[in-house]
């Protein structure tokens, strides 16, 4: 693979000419910035920045004052090649808090090894309602440790709204939810993002993780897109090496809460 010309194939379909991820999302252009603004339960923030030295400061206070008013909590997502190189430090000043970094994982759906299944005992089932959705939310709380209600809000609404853009599923042992993950699929895009992975505790390390993400790749290359990319945590990313996915960048997501006293 030739990472730089697939890292500038991906902000290029992904990030400056991003599309909204799901119903009443809209993206806006201003300036250097590509901004989502989500449904009221949805996820917004700044998917693309185009910024040098002297204008960065003055963009970032612009995109405070905007979700500001809006009384929108929003993120910015910082990709290691950002410019300028001091970026993260503008956003730490400004106000925003940065979660933990992660690493931009591409493959090439052909180059990838497809044929895993998973452990006996475990079912993959295709998540197409309410029931599911609430199987994924109850899967990522207890995986994650985090709070899953804007989650289940977003993937039912696109559930219920243009059903070709999302994948979801979950894997039961016997009837006991035991992993999850869903997949977003962007028309016009070369880029299936695979999101929201995650396997509770007890059955980590048995190839849970690996069967679904071999199984949203699968249907990925039935779609027609030609690569499959996952912002990896730590402990994801031996697992995605193994499959064939390869390292691109670090992404990190900072965080900007309404209110904050360190507003700009």
């Amino acid at each position: 693979m030739d990472h730089a010309a697939v890292l500038a194939l991906f902000d290029r379909d992904m990030r400056e000419g991003a599309r909204p991820d799901g119903p009443g999302a809209r993206i806006e252009r201003v300036g250097g910035v590509v901004r989502q603004v989500g449904s009221e339960q949805g996820w917004s923030g700044v998917v693309w920045s185009d910024l040098d030295e002297a204008g960065a400061d003055a963009a970032i206070s612009e995109q405070i004052r905007y979700f500001s008013g809006l009384g929108r909590d929003f993120e910015w997502k910082l990709y290691g090649h950002d410019l300028p190189v001091d970026l993260g430090h503008r956003l730490r000043t400004a106000g925003f808090t940065p979660a933990p970094e992660e690493t931009l994982m591409v493959a090439e759906v052909a180059d990838l090894t497809l044929d895993v299944e998973p452990p006996e005992g475990v079912r993959i089932l295709p998540v197409t309602d309410r029931a599911g959705v609430d199987l994924v939310a109850d899967v990522h709380e207890k995986a994650f440790g985090t709070d899953s209600s804007r989650m289940r809000h977003q993937l039912l609404a696109q559930l219920t709204g243009d059903t070709e853009t999302v994948v979801a599923v979950v894997a039961l042992a016997g009837d006991v939810p035991v992993s999850a993950a869903r997949m977003e699929l962007l028309p016009g895009t070369r880029f299936a993002g695979l999101w929201g992975g995650g396997t509770v505790e007890s059955w980590r390390g048995r190839g849970v993780y690996r069967a679904l993400v071999a199984h949203r790749a699968r249907v990925a290359a039935d779609r027609g897109y030609r690569y499959v990319q996952v912002d990896a945590l730590a402990r994801s990313r031996p697992i995605l090496a193994r499959l064939g996915f390869e390292p691109l960048t670090t992404t990190t997501p900072y965080e900007y809460a309404v209110g904050s006293t360190a507003a700009a």
